[in-house]
């Protein structure tokens, strides 16, 4: 890729977590028996007329908002005519000309549009291995025909593989914090379309690009932009011509086929619906869509930085993930507010014991246990070994931090009193060669002193502490 700079655009749908679908009350599903939400509306039934949901033209609007777009003062949707076996009507309801938003950014990476539309119903195909009456079938479940999407169209910004899943992970956390959809890829609640292409580094011409359909995860489009891009290229530098057209990109083999030639505007034939009046928001809706969109994660993010401390790789990491963010606040607000750097740090390790995609709220950890813990250690009246004890049983049976310690005699051992002198000395003299090291200024041999005296203490000795012992005693 050294001589080719990739250029990408990304095409997301994403299904609005509305009660009801986009023109019709049919109630919404996942997971449901097929085709028991539908009605003569999103069936397509002669005589049935649309009705627009409220509830998504908010959602696409607070959108619109969050990605700093325009929001257009009158909106029209379109007929989008196509003949497919999950499109009833055959047309699907969209917006063409005059999307609901305009313009605006996320990140680096320019928005070109924001339009609401339906979703087709969803076509499952039977194989081989699963033959209905002896031959290969296809069925549709007309559940998700007419669910609310909004498509997010960028500008083509984005210039490798690995910025289009960065920059497609920070949009998820985005919606999600929005609370405008669960944006869940495994049921298709985001689905992402990449348009790619490459050209000579420095130029400002746009080579010819192809649109890879359908990516349902962060790993499916950062792999299936790469095998792209590194095809377009072979091609060009074997002197043959890119085509314009939709792929497949199979992330199991790495292969990618092609479906269709790549649609212009002309192949749908749109026109205005004519049942279906403009969309004009009011003052009214707009100020209420506004008032509903929170701090973002982006925001958050740099906020994190600013007023915690946090670095910018946990900063982020605790942003994008709304739960993490949350207990982060909320056990530095349970404490003193002078610990934020260590109690993210523990935070990381109550993950690492409850899994990476828990809930830390959810666990037997409250975060003003957390805080207390934090402040324990801090204190120095805990180790950090023993700290992780306190953990770990804090994760299983829940309680007090104080309280665990207390019964479990996990209490620091400090100072020359409580006999971490003595044990320091034994350690010396069981490691004679490590203690000479040490004397003649090797640091890193003091390794297996420490580990000596935090095996004779159960990990209850601090490490400072034990530190400063053993330098004394081999000074003096």
């Amino acid at each position: 890729m050294t001589d080719y700079e990739p250029v990408i655009g990304l095409e997301i749908h994403v299904q609005l977590s509305t009660r009801t679908k986009m023109f019709c009350g049919c109630e919404l599903s996942f997971g449901d028996p097929p085709n028991t939400h539908t009605c003569p509306v999103c069936l397509g039934l002669p005589g049935a007329l649309p009705v627009v949901n409220w509830r998504a033209i908010e959602f696409g609007l607070m959108i619109g908002l969050a990605l700093g777009c325009e929001l257009a003062q009158r909106s029209v949707f379109h007929r989008k005519n196509y003949f497919y076996p999950d499109l009833p009507k055959g047309y699907q309801i969209s917006q063409y000309d005059v999307p609901l938003c305009t313009g605006g950014h996320l990140g680096e990476v320019r928005i070109h549009r924001v339009h609401l539309e339906e979703d087709a119903a969803k076509l499952n195909h039977v194989g081989a291995s699963g033959r209905i009456h002896g031959a290969d079938r296809s069925w549709v479940d007309f559940n998700r025909g007419g669910t609310p999407l909004v498509e997010i169209v960028t500008e083509p910004d984005i210039h490798s593989p690995e910025q289009a899943r960065e920059w497609l992970t920070l949009l998820r956390a985005t919606l999600r914090r929005l609370g405008v959809s669960d944006v869940d890829m495994s049921q298709g609640s985001l689905r992402c379309d990449a348009n790619v292409s490459v050209r000579p580094v420095g130029s400002r011409a746009l080579g010819t690009k192809t649109e890879l359909k359908n990516m349902n995860s962060f790993a499916f489009l950062e792999s299936g932009v790469r095998a792209e891009v590194e095809r377009q290229i072979a091609l060009l530098e074997a002197g043959e011509p890119v085509v314009q057209e939709t792929l497949h990109f199979d992330p199991v083999s790495g292969r990618l086929t092609p479906l269709r030639s790549k649609e212009e505007a002309h192949d749908y034939r749109y026109f205005p619906d004519p049942d279906l009046v403009p969309v004009v928001p009011t003052e009214e809706m707009i100020a209420q869509a506004r008032a509903a969109v929170p701090e973002l994660p982006a925001q958050r993010a740099a906020r994190f930085e600013r007023d915690f401390g946090l670095s910018a790789a946990r900063a982020r990491n605790f942003a994008f993930r709304t739960d993490l963010g949350d207990y982060f606040e909320a056990a530095v607000a349970a404490g003193d507010g002078s610990e934020p750097v260590a109690i993210a740090n523990w935070i990381e390790q109550l993950v690492e014991r409850i899994g990476s995609d828990a809930d830390p709220a959810q666990s037997k950890v409250s975060p003003r246990s957390l805080a207390q813990l934090v402040g324990l250690i801090a204190g120095k009246r805990v180790s950090r070994d023993a700290g992780r004890e306190v953990l770990s049983r804090l994760v299983t049976e829940g309680g007090e931090p104080a309280a665990i310690v207390e019964r479990e005699n996990l209490g620091a051992i400090s100072g020359e009193d409580n006999g971490l002198a003595e044990i320091v000395a034994r350690a010396l003299a069981a490691d004679p060669a490590a203690a000479d090291q040490v004397r003649a200024g090797n640091m890193k041999a003091i390794g297996p002193l420490v580990g000596f005296v935090m095996r004779e203490t159960k990990g209850r000795a601090d490490g400072g502490e034990v530190t400063r012992l053993i330098r004394r005693q081999l000074a003096g």
